[in-house]
């Protein structure tokens, strides 16, 4: 479970552009939720986005995931839980283009501590074929199309095998059409029993989405199901 109570994220504090993003935030999202976050570029959801995905640390409230308060834990610990629990895909799949969508896949399990009984190669194999490109594994991924490469990248999210997907807008670069594609990978993840956190602007996206969260001002604004 994801429960974040009083948030309180700012930039440049004391400063004259002082910037106040995330203000007394609490939210729970239970396991295998499928939630969107939505709102206008500015409002906070992004570093909402950030504080989840341990890219960015909160300053005031806290935030316990699967049962562990993070902000509790050492640098050590804090690195090691966000690479348990936690798969991140982005707008741009931050992929690495001369490389095969399989050794993308893999890099991943390169800094696991977990020993598998599966080889790294057959978990990368496995994760490509649940994103349904698992025929293109040893395509270099500057020869894929955009919503190639965001299976690619969500195969790669998904290889360590999380409890949480964090998406940040993994829709924007793409047509119509390969969106609702690639929304359909996240609902069948979720319908496995991943929880899966999506940050949209796009209104058609969220709808897919069991339950909607919008952020306004650094503040939730709306919940609803």
């Amino acid at each position: 479970m994801v429960q974040l109570d009083n948030i309180c994220k700012t930039y440049n504090s004391g400063k004259e552009n002082e910037c106040k993003a995330l203000k007394n935030v609490s939210l729970q999202i239970q396991d295998g939720e499928m939630v969107a976050v939505i709102g206008k570029s500015g409002t906070g959801k992004s570093t909402l986005m950030h504080i989840l995905s341990f890219v960015d640390r909160y300053e005031q409230g806290s935030y316990i995931l699967n049962g562990k308060d993070t902000g509790k834990l050492s640098e050590k610990e804090y690195a090691r839980l966000r690479n348990k629990e936690i798969g991140i895909v982005i707008q741009d799949y931050a992929l690495i283009e001369e490389f095969t969508a399989l050794q993308n896949v893999m890099i991943p399990l390169n800094f696991s501590k977990e020993r598998a009984k599966t080889s790294p190669k057959q978990l990368a194999i496995n994760a490509l074929e649940l994103t349904q490109i698992g025929e293109l594994k040893n395509k270099p991924v500057n020869q894929l199309s955009g919503g190639q490469k965001q299976r690619v990248a969500i195969a790669r999210a998904i290889v360590n095998n999380p409890s949480v997907i964090l998406a940040d807008e993994p829709t924007g670069a793409l047509d119509s059409k390969t969106a609702g594609e690639i929304i359909d990978v996240f609902r069948t993840l979720n319908e496995n029993g991943k929880t899966v956190i999506v940050v949209t602007h796009d209104k058609s996206v969220a709808e897919k989405c069991a339950r909607i969260i919008e952020i306004a001002d650094g503040e939730i604004v709306s919940d609803r199901k």
